[in-house]
């Protein structure tokens, strides 16, 4: 089957269903992320001291290399050695696989150890966990716009959704859990917005999907979604060269935090 392209300008101006990222787009988790990596970093490597003062925004700008959690502290080890931020940004794959072989590790039982660390921290101390999550300017007061409207809202995330749900609360935003598929789901993103089309008798263009990850947004091309509206968060985890590919496909648009917080028709 071949994957239609599809003509933004064509477009109504307001989807039936918007669906959103949770982090990189409507919260950012770069500080737990930074801290939980660490912890586990410690704990891989049998290290007890404190990061250097500069290690946490090294991080922050090369946390988009990530693909999955267990990557983290991997990241904090090629940071530590010394290796150079332009070098990670650009060859990070063979740097994690380097290190994952040099030091014998199984990626199963990194991410088990950060999952456990992560575990007992929000058991310990929830509201301290909770305290370092920040939410971008605007964001959440499109998505109080939004519920306010026709508009049907979604969250899809990777992170468990009472999670999100509390996260959200803070903020003032009311989200039943209905609305919200997080880690419990299991499914790629993609199944779940072709559920969801399904579900409200909708055509593929009638859902805007926002997400900050250009792989997963490629892989709901490659599901022959024709027709889904997909933007890439500019503000989110992602990288100048990813952004820059977007700029040369009509299938993905380029979304900044601007016109996040904009009616629906200067989306693009």
């Amino acid at each position: 089957m071949r994957a239609v392209q599809y003509n933004f300008m064509s477009a109504a101006s307001t989807p039936v269903i918007l669906a959103l990222d949770f982090d990189g787009v409507v919260c950012d988790g770069l500080k737990e992320y930074f801290l939980v990596a660490w912890r586990t970093y410690c704990q891989v490597w049998s290290v007890n001291q404190t990061p250097d003062p500069d290690l946490a925004a090294k991080f922050y700008q090369l946390r988009p290399v990530i693909e999955t959690g267990w990557e983290m502290p991997v990241l904090i080890k090629a940071l530590v050695d010394g290796v150079e931020s332009a070098t990670i940004l650009s060859d990070w794959e063979t740097i994690n696989h380097g290190i994952i072989q040099q030091y014998h590790l199984d990626s199963t039982k990194v991410s088990s150890t950060l999952d456990k660390l992560r575990d007992e921290w929000i058991t310990q101390d929830l509201d301290e966990w909770l305290s370092l999550h920040e939410f971008y300017p605007g964001v959440t007061e499109k998505i109080k716009r939004v519920l306010k409207s026709a508009v049907q809202l979604y969250i899809i995330t990777t992170k468990e959704k009472r999670f999100v749900q509390q996260l959200l609360q803070k903020q003032g935003v009311e989200l039943p859990q209905s609305f919200i598929f997080g880690k419990e789901s299991k499914r790629p993103k993609y199944e779940i917005l072709q559920e969801l089309i399904q579900k409200a008798n909708i055509s593929p263009e009638s859902l805007w999907f926002v997400e900050d990850r250009l792989k997963t947004l490629q892989l709901v091309q490659q599901a022959h979604l024709a027709g889904v509206r997909l933007y890439l968060a500019d503000w989110g985890y992602n990288t100048p060269p990813e952004r820059e590919t977007v700029k040369n496909d009509a299938s993905i648009h380029l979304l900044s935090l601007s016109q996040m917080d904009s009616d629906f028709a200067d989306w693009g």
